[in-house]
C-alpha cells in the first residue's frame, strides 16, 4: 500500500473508473451486488434502451418506461428499473428534486452490445476488432515504444488465458466443448493477425524482443489448443461431422439426470422400427458355409538377397550372336533344300513348335539373313492333332 495521502483528483479517478463498471454491466445485475440468472431481465434492459432511443430529447416518464416494457411482469420491471437507477444506466435528466424525467447512459448501451456480441461468439469479433486497433496503434509514427510493450503484453495475457480455457474445453466435457464451439471459429485467421502485429512490433522496437518472444509463444499456445479442441470437437460429430447431431454424452448425462416422467415424454414423438425376425442359427451357418469367398490374393515368393547371375551370364550378349544363331537354326531346317514346308518341321510339341515360330518370325524380320517366310491362306483344322489348326506356310532362302 502507498503511503501517500488520499488526494481529491484521486478518489475522483477511482469513482470514475468504478461507474463505469457499474454502468457497463448493469444491464446484467439482478442487484447492486450479483449478476443476473434470469434472460429476461437483459430483455427489460434492451427495451428500455430502445425505448430510450426512440424518445430522443423528448426522454422518458416512468409510466411511459412501464409502457415500453408492458410485455413483461410488472415485479420484473420494477425490480429492474430499480437496479439500473442504482447502478447509474438510467438516471434523471437533471439532479434536482421532483425530477419525472429520465435519459440512459450510453455507456450502458454499449456495454450491452459487447456482452451480446460476447455471447454471440464467445469473444471472436472482440479479439478480431482488438487486433485490428492494436495493429494500426503500433504502426502510428506517434506511437511509443512503452505503449507497444504494453500492447504486445496484454495480448501475450489473453492468449494465454484463452490457451488454457481452450485446454480446459478440451479435457471437459463434450457438452460443454460444443456449448463453447464459437470460441474455435476463425482462429486461424485471429492467429494470423496477431503474428504481423508481432512482427510490426520487434521491427519498429527490437529492443522488444523479450516481450514479444512472450507473445509469440502465447500465440503459438493458443493454436496448438485451438487445433486441439477443434480435433476433438470433429471426432464427436461422428463420420457425419454434423455438429447439430446430440453426442452419446449427451444422451448418457439426460439418462442420468432425467426424471422418469421427462424421460418416458421424450419418447412420445419417437417412432420406431419393427423388430427384426427371428432367424435359426443353423440357417445362420448354413448361409454363412455356403456364402462365397473371394479367393484370396497370392502372395509374391521371397526373393533371395544372394546375388544369382542366372543363366543370361552363359548367353553371349554380343551384337552378332543372334543374327548368328537364328542362321544356324534356318539352315538346320533347310539344309540342302531351298523351300521347306513349316508343317514339316514343326513337332507335335506345341512348346517346342512354339519356340521355333518364335525364332522363324524373328528369321523373316531380319533383312540381313537370306531367309523369308512366306504365308498362304489355307487353314488346315484337325481336332486330333496339337495345336488342332494349322496355318500353311513356307521357310524359303532368298537368293
Amino acid at each position: 500500500m502507498s503511503e501517500q495521502p488520499l488526494t481529491l483528483d484521486a478518489a475522483l479517478s477511482e469513482e470514475a473508473v468504478l461507474s463505469t463498471y457499474r454502468r457497463m454491466f448493469a444491464a446484467l445485475a439482478r442487484d447492486s451486488g450479483a449478476v443476473v440468472d434470469d434472460p429476461a431481465l437483459v430483455d427489460i434492459a434492451e427495451t428500455l434502451f430502445a425505448a430510450f432511443a426512440e424518445a430522443g430529447e423528448e426522454w422518458l416518464t416512468h409510466e411511459q418506461m412501464r409502457f415500453a416494457c408492458r410485455a413483461y411482469p410488472g415485479d420484473q420491471f420494477d425490480n429492474r428499473l430499480r437496479v439500473l437507477k442504482g447502478l447509474g444506466a438510467i438516471r434523471e435528466v437533471f439532479p434536482k428534486p421532483n425530477q419525472l424525467r429520465y435519459r440512459a447512459s450510453f455507456t450502458s448501451v454499449v456495454g450491452l452490445m459487447f456482452i451480446r456480441r460476447m455471447m454471440d461468439d464467445g469473444g471472436q469479433s472482440e479479439m478480431h476488432r482488438l487486433l485490428a486497433l492494436e495493429d494500426l496503434n503500433v504502426a502510428d509514427p506517434r506511437t511509443t515504444m512503452d505503449e507497444a510493450r504494453q500492447s504486445a503484453a496484454n495480448l501475450a495475457r489473453a492468449f494465454r488465458l484463452w490457451a488454457l480455457e481452450l485446454i480446459t474445453l478440451t479435457m471437459g466435457t463434450i457438452e460443454e466443448l460444443r456449448e463453447q464451439a464459437p470460441k474455435l471459429w476463425g482462429t486461424e485467421e485471429i492467429a494470423r493477425r496477431a503474428q504481423s502485429l508481432h512482427g510490426t512490433i520487434l521491427t519498429r522496437w527490437p529492443e522488444l524482443d523479450r516481450v514479444c518472444t512472450d507473445l509469440r509463444s502465447a500465440i503459438y499456445a493458443y493454436s496448438d489448443a485451438s487445433r486441439r479442441a477443434a480435433g476433438r470437437l470433429a471426432d464427436s460429430a461422428g463420420t457425419t461431422r454434423n455438429l447439430t447431431l446430440l453426442p452419446t454424452e449427451t444422451w448418457r448425462t439426460f439418462t442420468q439426470t432425467a426424471s422418469k416422467e421427462r424421460l418416458a415424454s421424450v419418447l412420445d414423438d419417437f417412432v420406431f422400427d419393427a423388430p427384426a425376425p427371428w432367424h435359426d442359427p443353423a440357417a445362420i451357418a448354413r448361409a454363412v458355409d455356403e456364402a462365397p469367398r473371394p479367393a484370396p490374393a497370392q502372395p509374391t515368393p521371397p526373393r533371395s538377397t544372394l546375388p544369382d547371375p542366372g543363366p543370361g551370364g552363359s548367353l553371349d550378349s554380343s551384337p552378332g550372336a543372334a543374327v548368328e544363331r537364328l542362321a544356324v537354326v534356318a539352315e538346320s531346317l533347310l539344309g540342302a533344300s531351298s523351300r521347306v514346308a513349316l508343317a514339316d518341321v514343326l513337332g507335335p510339341d506345341w512348346p517346342s513348335a512354339r519356340r521355333l515360330l518364335a525364332d522363324l518370325t524373328s528369321v523373316d524380320l531380319r533383312p540381313e539373313l537370306p531367309y523369308r517366310l512366306v504365308w498362304s491362306d489355307d487353314l488346315t483344322i484337325d481336332p486330333a492333332r496339337r495345336p488342332a489348326w494349322l496355318s500353311h506356310g513356307h521357310l524359303e532362302r532368298t537368293p
